[in-house]
């Protein structure tokens, strides 16, 4: 399917300047410059409503660090997505937290092939609730740890999709043997010296034959994500095709073993 336009990542954030950082450098930078895809940033402070730009406040409840405002956020979010817009197909809006849906590769390849990402990032303790379920924002973490602020995984979010736009890699058929692709990890690679350090190249890398290769990587790539992440492993585990069992034979009166 073609793209009527560029594929577009608004983010909504505290600090504009921390982009486009280096989403401006190497493929991610130079499909932007090819117009291959599009940034915004919208500045949350811009939407606050006192002198000081306030956008925190403590949290109800008591507790430690303060909460990002919902009538500030939402004025942000609705300053690029127009409540009287409805749900708009093409469009995903994102919040980016610790207690979101993991960001996996099935996910990214979803967001790649939208037309439009808004992406929130969130700071402090977090950002109030109502916010999130008035704006009907879908949270999405990175991984299971936290960072000072959504910014730097609203960059690997963004980087992630953009590298599966068209054009943006030159070998397409790459990123169809990348970790995560079918729930497996890569296979491990090999380039020259054929032996460095004492150590060498496996033979059937060098052997020329392609199906063996193809049989090497691939048993490779399931020996890693046994090995390293089985949660992964159980996931591919059940959805690989069983191989059919022969019927057992039906034994009547007659054929009872004597």
């Amino acid at each position: 399917m073609t793209r009527i336009s560029p594929w577009t990542a608004t983010v909504l954030t505290l600090f504009p300047d921390m982009f486009p950082g280096p989403l401006d450098d190497s493929l991610a930078g130079a499909a932007r410059k090819a117009g291959l895809w599009v940034l915004e940033t919208v500045d949350i402070r811009d939407f606050a409503g006192d002198k000081h730009r306030s956008v925190d406040e403590a949290p109800f409840g008591g507790g430690a660090g303060m909460v990002m405002r919902p009538d500030v956020l939402a004025a942000a979010i609705d300053s690029v997505i127009p409540v009287t817009a409805g749900e708009q197909s093409g469009l995903a809006k994102i919040c980016l937290t610790p207690r979101g849906h993991p960001l996996t590769q099935r996910r990214v390849r979803r967001l790649a092939a939208a037309e439009r990402v808004v992406v929130i990032c969130g700071r402090f303790e977090g950002i109030d609730q109502r916010a999130i379920e008035s704006r009907g924002l879908c949270e999405i973490s990175i991984g299971d740890f936290v960072l000072s602020g959504g910014e730097l995984a609203a960059m690997a979010l963004i980087d992630a999709c953009v590298r599966l736009l068209p054009g943006v890699v030159g070998n397409q058929t790459g990123l169809d043997e990348e970790s995560f692709e079918e729930d497996l990890l890569e296979y491990p690679h090999f380039t020259r010296p054929r032996e460095w350090e004492g150590r060498v190249v496996p033979e059937v890398l060098l052997s020329g034959n392609h199906e063996r290769i193809r049989t090497w990587r691939r048993a490779a790539a399931e020996q890693a994500t046994r090995d390293r992440r089985p949660d992964l492993w159980d996931r591919f585990s059940a959805a690989r095709p069983r191989p059919a069992q022969p019927p057992s034979p039906r034994r009547g009166r007659d054929s009872r073993i004597k």
